[in-house]
């Protein structure tokens, strides 16, 4: 399945806000998972919600997010992370 680099980010944001239950119209792509007050749960749903959307395997450590290769540090690197991924393991 191919996706464009906008509709990557539209659905990325789309899964933030239904994951964080605010308005997608509210999240950013500098937004941060504190400004947004995601939790670690919050983190593991963003990422299984990723996942299944995208059809790529995220490469994150729930208990340490810190030494993962997936960067959450905010909307717009997540968005750069999962364009990486579906090129890695989709090869497009």
């Amino acid at each position: 399945m191919k996706f464009t680099d906008e509709e990557i980010e539209r659905k990325v944001i789309d899964i933030v806000a239904e994951q964080t239950m605010v308005d997608n119209k509210t999240v950013t792509i500098s937004s941060t998972p504190e400004e947004l007050g995601i939790d670690s749960l919050g983190l593991v749903e963003i990422v299984f919600a990723i996942e299944e959307n995208f059809d790529v395997s995220v490469p994150f450590n729930a208990n340490d997010p810190s030494t993962s290769d997936f960067d959450i540090s905010s909307v717009g690197s997540v968005v750069a992370a999962v364009k990486k991924l579906i090129a890695e393991q989709h090869g497009g």
